[in-house]
């Protein structure tokens, strides 16, 4: 499986940001030669990178700057949000109407993963399930960061108070990750 290069940058930028430059270099030298290789050259947002890499980038940044506190993934997440939809992806966003962002799940996912696919259901005028079914890999936290960035986005939209509940993981043993949303208008 790989992702969109997006989801690289976005981890890099946030320790830069929050750790600086020195701790990049601190957390790429904990990665195995061939992952370290790969994250010192220019990462582009729309290239594909193995998710392994990905993976082990998140484990590494938890061991080395995070204490072992995985929390810090859904902070990657909403400023991945903030990048991405910012910049490439900004014509996903449909400010004053969270459901018809959260109804282009499955169009999204397949611009940040090439495996799998997310199904997202309406259950009132503010809340819905998002589903995610066979990707051939996964992390908590990837889990992290989705639940981070949606609920950036879905603000991003114009919803309030958003709240998101992971009820299944595959991380975790589930059979899927399952997502459930809440927010106020």
């Amino acid at each position: 499986m790989k992702v969109k290069g997006v989801v690289l940058l976005a981890r890099q930028e946030f320790v830069q940001e929050h750790f600086g430059q020195e701790a990049w270099e601190t957390v790429l030298l904990a990665l195995p030669v061939q992952d370290r290789e790969l994250l010192e050259r220019a990462i582009y947002a729309a290239a594909w990178y193995p998710f392994a890499t990905g993976e082990r980038l998140d484990k590494a940044i938890v061991e080395v700057l995070g204490g072992g506190d995985e929390d810090t993934f859904e902070e990657i997440g909403v400023r991945s949000a903030r990048r991405s939809l910012g910049k490439e992806h900004r014509y996903f966003l449909k400010p004053g109407d969270p459901q018809a962002f959260m109804r282009q799940a499955d169009i999204i996912y397949r611009f940040y993963y090439d495996t799998g696919y997310r199904e997202y259901t309406e259950t009132g005028p503010n809340s819905g399930v998002m589903t995610t079914y066979e990707a051939e890999t996964f992390s908590v936290p990837d889990c992290l960061t989705v639940v981070g960035w949606y609920k950036e986005a879905l603000g991003m939209c114009g919803a309030k108070g958003v709240e998101v509940v992971e009820e299944e993981c595959r991380a975790k043993g589930g059979s899927c990750c399952r997502y459930r949303f809440r927010w106020e208008m």
